[in-house]
């Protein structure tokens, strides 16, 4: 499925061009600042700024996204754990950040990412950075992992 109208949430996030995979009710893209290695963002197509208010369908396609999601992201990059954060303070659209969690530094194209939370909470204060190219090959990496 290829949606061509992206909610403020996913344009915030950079779509299109950081869409990995659209379903039907969601879309998986990856988190330009990259918290983590691997960061994604989960977020609903449908209206909705609470939960409570996706429809049924969509709830039961998120099981789908999620038995997807893990596997991609365990293949491409071994995380330790993963976290499923709904934060919607700023961004109102239902969503959720996906942070690969890692007890030790990640490397990847010959960067170094840290996991400056661990073991603890996320911390959204330390990015790892990066620019399109890297953004770019992590995409790419995750969509090769993707079955």
């Amino acid at each position: 499925m290829t949606i061509t109208v992206f909610n403020g949430t996913m344009q915030k996030f950079g779509a299109p061009a950081t869409v990995i995979r659209q379903y039907t009710h969601w879309s998986v893209l990856l988190r330009p600042a990259q918290l983590t290695l691997g960061a994604l963002v989960l977020v609903a197509h449908e209206p909705a700024q609470a939960f409570s208010e996706l429809s049924p369908a969509s709830f039961i396609e998120l099981h789908q996204v999620i038995g997807q999601i893990e596997p991609a992201l365990k293949k491409a990059f071994n995380y330790d754990k993963l976290n499923y954060l709904m934060l919607m303070m700023v961004d109102p659209d239902v969503h959720f950040h996906v942070i690969p969690r890692y007890a030790h530094s990640q490397q990847f194209t010959g960067q170094e990412f840290m996991d400056a939370g661990w073991p603890g909470v996320p911390n959204f204060s330390q990015i790892n950075p990066t620019d399109s190219v890297t953004n770019q090959l992590i995409m790419k990496h995750i969509t090769a992992c993707w079955e």
